[in-house]
């Protein structure tokens, strides 16, 4: 019942922040992993005039902020191996 009340009147644990966008090549990449199992999985919005892919990897890690820097990487690598193709 305790629980109940905290979470109704706002207690119990902070919302994590929302990871900081950044600028890369004109994409703009907004890091997203997910939560998966208590672990998170590697993914990013990449966004460009207007146009967005939604990155997605099946690689998992049980820090998130590790999970956000490995999805900036990736996004990173993405947007150098397809560049506007990504878009396709």
């Amino acid at each position: 019942m305790v629980k109940f009340l905290s979470r109704l009147f706002g207690g119990g644990t902070p919302p994590e922040p929302e990871p900081t966008s950044e600028i890369y090549k004109g994409f703009t990449i907004s890091p997203a992993p997910l939560a998966a199992g208590g672990e998170y999985r590697i993914g990013a919005k990449i966004e460009k005039d207007g146009r967005v892919h939604d990155l997605i990897r099946a690689d998992t890690l049980r820090d998130r902020d590790a999970a956000i820097s490995a999805s900036l990487n990736k996004a990173r690598q993405v947007i150098d191996e397809q560049g506007e193709k990504l878009f396709r």
